[in-house]
């Protein structure tokens, strides 16, 4: 047996492990408030990055507990899990949009032992961090060497969740790079602007020319109906990259047709020549 003499030295190190721990799962909770603030971003472009700062913020001074809840119903997902990132109705019609999403998917029976595994983790944290001292008596050499051999336990497992957690991270770094590296390309560029996938193939809904013709109708708009004239006019001056050849078109009453978005009329003008006329269509 140790000496009274000899406590100091053994809570000492009980405190010392204690404090490692805290440090460890400390580092944890940063990563994991990197990966759900950083893993998806959806809108305007011209708001994504205020967008990328308030979702920092939000997740800032969030438990370890709804940290790890939102990442597993968001980021870490069974296979077969399906999210709209930026659903329909909420895809700005006059602005360029847009939206991604980074996310890791387990066979389901693996996922859930996995999210098991964590919220277990969650709960020691919690055991060590409020309870330890109604768990051991931190007043006696047994219940201090007791302490300490369970909080090196503790901290075997928080590394190992932490390693883990830093894959994960760096697995979404990867697929950052990768599309920060498709972004410098022409392909995105069109996909982006345009709504013109690699393929060639688009959406008439998504494509930049539709959303040129949306603006030219804002702005231009008499009552319900817009020259096509002038709105040709607008948009060879705002966004002359915006032809109806682009998007395999002769012409900007075919593109209005083909969309099926506009109503397209012709009227007389004062001359008596007919003149398009169009509208957005109810």
């Amino acid at each position: 047996m140790k000496s009274n003499d000899a406590m100091p030295e053994l809570q000492s190190s009980v405190q010392r492990l204690l404090g490692r721990c805290v440090l460890r799962i400390q580092q944890y909770e940063r990563q994991i408030k990197a990966i759900v603030a950083h893993h998806e971003l959806a809108g305007p472009v011209a708001s994504l990055e205020a967008q990328r700062a308030e979702r920092v913020a939000k997740w800032s001074d969030k438990s370890l507990g709804t940290l790890v809840k939102t990442l597993f119903e968001n980021y870490v997902v069974p296979e077969g899990h399906e999210k709209e990132v930026l659903p329909d109705e909420k895809v700005a019609t006059d602005q360029v949009s847009f939206a991604f999403r980074f996310r890791m998917s387990m066979p389901e029976e693996r996922w859930a032992a996995t999210k098991a595994a964590i919220e277990d983790l969650v709960e020691m944290r919690n055991e060590f961090v409020h309870h330890l001292i109604e768990r051991f008596d931190l007043w006696s050499e047994q219940g201090c060497m007791d302490a300490m051999r369970h909080l090196e336990t503790c901290y075997e497992r928080v590394d190992q969740h932490y390693e883990e957690l830093v894959s994960w991270a760096k697995g979404m770094d990867n697929a950052r790079a990768m599309m920060a590296s498709f972004a410098q390309t022409p392909e995105f560029h069109d996909m982006l602007l345009n709504g013109i996938a690699p393929d060639g193939s688009f959406e008439w809904q998504d494509s930049g020319i539709v959303r040129a013709l949306r603006h030219s109708a804002k702005m231009l708009a008499v009552g319900e109906w817009t020259s096509l004239s002038k709105a040709k006019t607008l948009i060879d001056e705002t966004s002359p990259e915006q032809t109806p050849t682009k998007y395999g078109c002769r012409t900007w009453p075919q593109v209005l047709n083909e969309s099926r978005l506009f109503d397209l009329e012709y009227r007389p003008d004062e001359n008596g020549q007919k003149t398009a006329w169009f509208r957005l269509r109810k």
